[in-house]
């Protein structure tokens, strides 16, 4: 786990310059260095399902782009009006737009008093043209007409994963758990391309929520590459640069010293995974205090299965998986490690999220099993007639308001239990009687729970 994959470059001379590729020299000499594929090193299981999927992510060669003039975007996007505006970031302004053949692009124009410049443009121009992955977007072409710098990509419909968990309007209908789980899969194995298959290594240094592009069915795209760094090789451990990201997102050990390695990725993508199955900000100012942090907020309750529960997405309303839970946050919280050694490799992330998005949630199926339960009510009642006992007013629960915190709490701990206690309740004939207590009092809440889902369903459409 505290090890790095080793790459051998072709020539001696270019192993020196891609050690010393944090030291501030021209973006050029960093990324031609030799960015390839290494076709000879051992593949995992991920590996081989990858390559089946998507044989032509193996091409060595340069994908061809398009050169364009200034004009011929102007026109594309027409001359860059407000309505065709797609976002704004470090780089700059991005506009949708259509080429003369009728295809619909995104067109990214260089701020020129922006934070990124010709640097960042040149890296992110030869970045994409050497690298090819079903989980990286496609560059289409650029622009460099004077002092204009402008970048044409393939047009992701979807928008950014941060458009689909934060700040969600009441219209929109937020990502349920098999989606979250097949972006998380799908961002993980761009990465693992970066980090095991471009020899040498590339790290991405900016893996946030924002930079994951959605296109048809939610297939999840690695996009901006203009702070990417070819990473360590030989017998080198890191990479010596300035420090450069995201707050929120960056690995304590990136921030503190500026040495960048593979692993630093991997905490990036703990953030953005917590983000996905909490519905939280990596960095939230209108929360208070000790919750603005996801991170400093989650690693707490990491310690405490219990509270796991707590930590998922409201958006969810209890549609989710307790196991597959689990089993994600042990993965986010691995990823999440303050020291970098400690801390799974992106491939190893792939094979644990690979399982995890295989493993389809169906709500429906839960709700059945959750009617059957409430259908036995009666034959609760009857058997404790036949046993000689009563409800005890100690086990009677009082139902609180729907719209309170308090029963928002409360149902997520009952669902959580249900099953478990149940199949306790009925395996262990000494304590029948308080099974049945407690069956009631589940049953009972889950008659809330179905009275608050209905009511938050009718209070939707108005």
């Amino acid at each position: 786990m505290g090890c790095f994959p080793c790459f051998e470059s072709p020539e001696e001379e270019d192993k020196k310059k891609r050690s010393e590729v944090g030291g501030g020299g021209d973006a050029k000499a960093e990324t031609s260095a030799g960015v390839r594929f290494d076709k000879s090193k051992p593949r995992n299981v991920s590996d081989s399902k990858k390559e089946a999927s998507a044989p032509k992510e193996e091409n060595a060669g340069l994908i061809a782009s398009r050169t364009f003039t200034f004009h011929e975007l102007a026109a594309a996007t027409r001359n860059f009006r407000q309505d065709c505006l797609l976002g704004e970031g470090g780089f700059g302004r991005v506009y949708k737009g259509m080429l003369d053949d009728g295809q619909v692009v995104a067109v990214k124009q260089l701020d020129l008093n922006g934070l990124q410049g010709n640097r960042e443009f040149l890296v992110e121009v030869l970045m994409l043209c050497l690298l090819h992955h079903s989980n990286l977007v496609n560059l289409v072409g650029y622009c460099a007409d004077g002092d204009q710098r402008l970048l044409v990509y393939e047009f992701m419909p979807l928008g950014s994963l941060q458009d689909h968990l934060h700040d969600i309007p009441p219209y929109k209908e937020p990502l349920d758990w098999n989606t979250r789980m097949k972006i998380a899969a799908g961002a993980a194995k761009g990465l693992e391309y970066l980090h095991d298959k471009a020899d040498p290594p590339v790290i991405y240094r900016d893996f946030k929520s924002s930079n994951i592009l959605l296109g048809e069915g939610y297939h999840p795209k690695l996009s901006d590459f203009g702070l990417a760094k070819l990473g360590p090789v030989g017998d080198k451990t890191h990479v010596s640069t300035r420090v450069m990201g995201t707050y929120g997102y960056c690995a304590p050990e990136y921030a503190m010293t500026g040495q960048l390695t593979v692993k630093s990725d991997v905490y990036s993508f703990g953030v953005v995974f917590l983000e996905l199955i909490t519905g939280r900000k990596a960095i939230d100012v209108t929360r208070p205090a000790g919750e603005q942090n996801v991170v400093l907020w989650a690693r707490p309750l990491f310690k405490d299965r219990r509270k796991f529960p707590k930590m998922v997405d409201p958006l969810l309303q209890g549609c989710y998986p307790i196991r597959g839970l689990y089993q994600a946050l042990a993965v986010a919280a691995m990823c999440l490690q303050e020291q970098a050694a400690t801390r799974p490799l992106i491939g190893e992330v792939v094979t644990a999220l690979s399982y995890l998005a295989s493993q389809s949630y169906d709500p429906n199926a839960t709700a059945v099993q959750n009617a059957g339960i409430c259908s036995s009510t009666q034959r609760v009642r009857e058997d404790k007639r036949l046993l000689g006992g009563r409800f005890v007013d100690e086990h009677v629960v009082h139902s609180p308001h729907h719209d309170s915190s308090d029963f928002r709490h409360r149902h997520q701990e009952e669902e959580v239990c249900t099953r478990v206690d149940v199949g306790r309740a009925r395996g262990s004939p000494k304590n029948l009687s308080n099974g049945l207590v407690r069956e009631g009092v589940v049953t009972e809440a889950k008659v809330w729970g179905k009275n608050l889902t209905e009511k938050e369903d009718r209070s939707a459409w108005y």
